[in-house]
């Protein structure tokens, strides 16, 4: 049998850890979700909360990014993923941005190509039409749209298909688009 020795440093880190997962040990702190608010631009989704002394924020900045999407949404809601990025104009447009300064697309894998069916029971439908109106690019994987037996015509008017994920974000990063990691 092989013995571990942990030297002090690494057993410390590892009592540290392990105390913060024994109930009562944490701080609890409630989420206060009360200051969040929609607009300026989609006034029923893409909340946000303003934040007042900023640093280094530069209202000129031009962004272009890439959202990767891959889960789908809970039955009766909205998909998060594309929330995301409305929230993520919201909030720089609340804080001076101006709209045409940012490119969004938002890439589609996984069982998230079923969000963007053109159906009348998807949640997700209203949101992603308001933001295909106003310029945001909603990118289908083929190979995951393949998989799930998903065509080009079963998707909202306005979505793009791909022919994979991965092909989607290498097009997108070469026209200079970064991948928001969240």
């Amino acid at each position: 049998m092989t013995k571990t020795h942990f030297g002090s440093g690494a057993m410390a880190l590892a009592l540290a850890f392990a105390s913060l997962l024994l109930p009562g040990t944490a701080v609890a702190q409630e989420v206060d979700l009360d200051a969040f608010r929609s607009g300026p631009i989609f006034e029923e989704f893409g909340d946000h909360a303003p934040v007042e002394g900023v640093e280094n924020f530069v209202p000129e900045t031009e962004f272009a990014i890439a959202f990767d999407v891959a889960g789908q949404a809970d039955a009766g809601t909205r998909n998060r993923g594309f929330e995301s990025a409305a929230r993520f104009i919201n909030m720089h447009a609340s804080h001076a941005v101006d709209p045409a300064n940012m490119r969004i697309a938002v890439v589609v894998h996984g069982g998230a190509v079923k969000d963007l069916l053109d159906a009348e029971a998807n949640h997700s439908r209203a949101m992603v039409t308001q933001l295909l109106d106003y310029g945001v690019r909603f990118i289908v994987c083929g190979q995951s749209a393949a998989a799930y037996g998903v065509a080009k015509g079963d998707l909202i008017p306005g979505v793009e298909l791909a022919l994979s994920a991965m092909t989607a974000h290498a097009q997108l990063q070469q026209a200079g688009y970064t991948v928001n990691p969240f």
